[in-house]
This record gives structure tokens, sequence and C-alpha cells, in this order.
């Protein structure tokens, strides 16, 4: 039977970003506000992503080439764009195009926007018990989004790719939030279940999480996709890159 799904999908966070590094400094000195320059669409990667880009651009390069990426879908911020095409340049991946789209976005924080924990806490007191009470699956800041509405726009791109890239190898590009929704929808999880995981640590930065098309033990047995590996960090130990797991800014306290 002919699957209307990938033949695999990887799930990436992008690298280390320069946001992730200010994210870091702000919170170790106590302070309110992420010291940053740039809109959070416009943040690089850090001199350390683009290394972890590059090695797991070469991990790719080393796999046969009936498993590596057919097509690369990426959020439109820099640090996701740049570690795209880190990964194709150093995969050999040179005729697969990448395509921008923006449901891949990091979920927009809104009045928390470049806000520490402490800042939210200073600041925000009132939001910061509203968010506490609900939880951030369903709690939505003024002017930004919760988990629900990432995971919605998601839907939407969930449907194009089985649309337009059935039986394809799919890599995609994101944030952390964006690879934990995906994993919601895909593993077909609920509340509890996503915010389990997400409370054992954050996603590492170029951590890999895989999926491919589960074979039929029966007839009758839909066609899902199987989760092979999820967070994969073995692309950076072979080469000897830092892990790193900081949170992408703008942030915001675990419920």
């Amino acid at each position: 039977m002919q699957t209307k799904l990938p033949h695999t999908l990887w799930v990436v966070r992008h690298g280390q970003s320069a946001g992730n590094v200010a994210r870091d400094a702000a919170e170790s000195a106590g302070l309110e506000v992420i010291d940053l320059a740039w809109r959070d669409i416009d943040v690089p990667l850090s001199d350390l992503g683009e290394q972890q880009s590059v090695a797991l651009g070469e991990w790719f390069g080393r796999q046969p080439s009936t498993e590596q990426p057919e097509v690369v879908l990426c959020s439109p911020y820099l640090r996701a764009l740049q570690t795209a095409r880190l990964i194709v340049e150093h995969s050999g991946l040179s005729g697969v195009a990448i395509r921008l789209d923006e449901r891949l976005r990091e979920k927009e924080f809104g009045i928390l926007d470049r806000l520490t924990k402490f800042g939210i806490q200073q600041q925000h007191p009132q939001l910061n018990e509203q968010r506490m009470h609900v939880g951030k699956f369903y709690f939505r800041p003024p002017g930004g989004e919760s988990w629900c509405d990432v995971i919605l726009r998601l839907r939407s791109l969930q449907e194009m790719i089985t649309r337009e890239y059935a039986g394809k190898r799919v890599l995609v590009v994101a944030h952390q939030v964006i690879v934990n929704c995906m994993r919601y929808l895909v593993e077909q999880m609920d509340e509890r279940q996503i915010l389990d995981i997400d409370r054992q640590g954050d996603v590492p930065n170029c951590a890999v999480t895989t999926y491919q098309v589960s074979s039929q033990d029966r007839p009758a047995q839909p066609i899902a996709m199987k989760l092979v590996q999820a967070n994969f960090l073995a692309p950076l130990r072979e080469a000897a890159t830092p892990i790193t797991v900081a949170a992408d800014v703008p942030t915001a306290p675990k419920p």
C-alpha cells in the first residue's frame, strides 16, 4: 500500500545562538531583561552554534544517499536558516533547496519578549501567577502564543508535508518549542505527555528527532510514523563538539 506520509522525518533544533548566550549571561547576573540588539527573528548563531551545525551536516553527509534528506523545511528565523544552510553545505546536499515556512517560526512570547524568569516575575507578577496556574500548554501571554497556538499552525504544516512530500525524506530545522509540538502531533500525545517530556530538560541545540514510516505487521494496521530516536546527539559527540541545551530567547519559567 502506498503511504501518504513522508518516508523519513527529521526534526532538528537550530545550533546555539547568540541569544542563548545572552540569556545565560542575563540569568546568571540576575537581570530582568536580556541584552539583545536584534529582533528575535534576526538573532544569529554563535560561533559554537556554527560548529554544531557543521558537525550535523558532516554526519548527514556520511549517511548512505538513501538515508539523506531530499527536502529541507526551515523556520525563517536567521539562526535556523543559518543552521539549515550549514547542514546542506557540509553534507554535500548541494542540490537540495531550503524551503522557508513561517509556520516553523519560534513561539511568539508577546509582552514577555526578552524578559528573564526574574524579569517576568518582577514586571508581570499577575501574568506569571496565571501562567503557573494555567500551564504553558494553554497560557497565551498578551500579544503572544500558547503551545496550542503553535500546534494549530503546525497541523497545517503537517498536512502540507503529507500532501507534497509523500514518500520523501524530509528535514525540518526550527526551534525548541517546534520540536516538542511536532512530537505532540506525530506521536499523538496529550498535554500531560508532552509537558512531562518538556520537564525532563531542554531540547539540545542541533539534536535530531527521527521518525520513519512503520511497517505493517497486519494488513488492517494503519500506516503511521514511528519514533526512531529523540534528541539524538551522536553527530556532535563524534565531532567532539560541545553540546548545549540553553532554551531559546525569549524564555519563560517552567510551570
